[in-house]
């Protein structure tokens, strides 16, 4: 949608084919259906929140960044808002109406929009991309081509890499594509008894097993919450875009006080063990977790919930505080494409032009979106990589 406006605002005659039998069908569910449609912190900050090739994104940036992307949209009729983290959504909360603002754009730029419409592959002629060819087996004749089919996530929204198999058919690289912003399946079963709870204000830290020493390739604060199967919520859909391919050697910790040295701890357990003396270890835990975490806690820690609390060793007290601080986890896979928000790889930067989003390889065919090999964190960012790059590729493509 965004490249076609930007192509139609720069002169070109366009016309939008679309798989589905409505626009934006992934727009509609991302932020839970609210839409959180980019990210207000300075550039800088979001360039840095780009996990794979974020250099390759400085065009596309400049030619259209976060303030572009929320003066469109509001200039569109769809007035904004900005939340914690300075995530942006639509004041009514609903997708829909940025859906209903781009639709605008599109009706008062004068692209065609054509949906149902199926492509099978790239017509190519003479070393050019020089227009589609339609399931039907139509032709369809154009002086440029703008792929912008999504990835794999969401394959209900119709990202079931067809423009990844086009680039392919076309000489194009594609990297491993993997799900990314996913929850996170354990080894360990026990989350499954906790599934549901949330926590704010944790660490997530997790470490790789290297040669000499193992790496820590991750740790942030935030939220996350349990699953039936393991680990979701921000921190470890983050997390999850970050992780080596392969899992043998990778481990997780989550420290349940971070904001609490272990000295600063330790004092707090005295002080609660001090005035709780006669009561039983269990009501100590519950004051440090919630119930259900707290009873888990103490199993990891090897400690009975029904302990007199005056009857804690030393020791007991140092493996408590242990495991306040590092709770165990192990990563066994990543949940599907069906879970995912974003997908992980794609066609290759090297393949592209980052000042004008044309394939290197055939004139005439330019790459916008989750179809490129370049993703970010949670919290708006992956959306304004879709519009800048589609935006990008659209005035490259009218010109």
């Amino acid at each position: 949608m965004m490249a076609a406006l930007f192509a139609a605002r720069n002169g070109a005659g366009v016309t939008l084919l679309e798989r589905n039998e409505k626009l934006g069908k992934k727009v509609y569910i991302t932020g839970k259906g609210r839409c959180n449609l980019t990210n207000a912190s300075e550039m800088e900050t979001v360039q840095k929140n780009v996990f794979r090739n974020p250099r390759f994104l400085y065009a596309a940036f400049a030619a259209l960044d976060n303030r572009g992307v929320m003066e469109l949209i509001e200039g569109l009729g769809t007035p904004l808002k900005i939340e914690r983290g300075y995530r942006v959504f639509p004041v009514s909360d609903k997708a829909s109406d940025v859906i209903a603002a781009l639709r605008r754009g599109l009706d008062g730029a004068g692209v065609r929009v054509v949906l149902n419409a199926r492509v099978k592959s790239l017509l190519i002629e003479d070393g050019r991309c020089t227009g589609v060819i339609m399931e039907s087996g139509e032709a369809l004749r154009a002086d440029a081509v703008i792929l912008a089919t999504g990835g794999l996530s969401y394959p209900a929204t119709g990202s079931t890499g067809d423009g990844h198999r086009m680039a392919e058919d076309a000489g194009h690289a594609v990297t491993a594509t993997l799900p990314a912003l996913v929850p996170i399946d354990t080894v360990e079963s026990w989350p499954g008894t906790l599934a549901g709870l949330s926590l704010k204000n944790v660490k997530l830290s997790a470490f790789a097993a290297g040669p000499k020493k193992e790496k820590k390739i991750y740790s942030e604060m935030g939220e996350m919450l349990f699953t039936h199967t393991g680990i979701s919520g921000p921190l470890a859909l983050t997390l999850s875009s970050v992780l080596p391919e392969a899992l043998t050697g990778v481990r997780l910790e989550i420290d349940l006080k971070p904001a609490l040295d272990d000295q600063m701890l330790d004092a707090r357990l005295l002080r609660d063990f001090r005035d709780m003396s006669r009561k039983q270890l269990g009501s100590v835990a519950d004051g440090l977790a919630p119930h259900s975490l707290a009873q888990q806690l103490l199993k990891l820690a090897g400690l009975s919930p029904a302990m007199p609390v005056n009857g804690v060793t030393a020791p007991q007290r140092a493996d408590l505080l242990r495991i306040l601080k590092h709770v165990p986890l192990t990563p066994k896979s990543l949940r599907g494409f069906d879970e995912a928000i974003i997908t992980r790889g794609g066609i290759s930067v090297k393949d592209i032009n980052p000042s004008t989003m044309e394939s290197k390889k055939l004139p005439g065919l330019y790459f916008a979106g989750e179809l490129i090999d370049v993703d970010a964190a949670t919290g708006g960012f992956n959306l304004q990589i879709a519009w800048s790059t589609g935006a990008l590729a659209g005035i490259s493509a009218a010109e």
